[in-house]
């Protein structure tokens, strides 16, 4: 993907044909409220990189939603590899005991799906638009 990748406007600022998009807002919602619990020392590093991965993943999901079938593969694919590596950090998070038990059990869940669905989604489109 370029910067020069068409993208469409969602049509009336409609997501819901992006289950996907919900799945991983209502994990960010999870992480969000953990956020003033979290030790000052993870708080200014790793969680800003959980924060910035979060935000990567949805943009990433927004774009491959409503850019050209074309682009959406690649889109996915690195949406994936961005979940990936959010489910590492925080699953690191969690060994350093910045969450506990319970919040990593609740918030691992709905990344786990999402990653599960976004493979589905990559595998309609490589069905849809066959690499060249």
């Amino acid at each position: 993907m370029t910067e020069n990748t068409p993208v469409k406007a969602p049509p009336n600022g409609n997501f819901a044909n992006l289950p996907v998009l919900h799945k991983i807002t209502d994990a960010y919602k999870l992480w969000h409220g953990y956020l003033p619990h979290l030790p000052k020392l993870v708080k200014y590093s790793l969680a800003e990189k959980i924060n910035v991965l979060f935000a990567d993943v949805i943009e990433l999901i927004l774009t491959a939603g409503f850019t050209e079938r074309q682009y959406k593969p690649a889109l996915i694919q690195k949406a994936s590899i961005k979940l990936d590596t959010l489910k590492y950090f925080l699953q690191l998070a969690w060994e350093l005991k910045a969450l506990d038990n319970k919040q990593f059990a609740v918030i691992s869940p709905p990344l786990v799906e999402a990653g599960k669905m976004l493979g589905g989604w990559l595998k309609q489109q490589l069905k849809q638009t066959p690499p060249k």
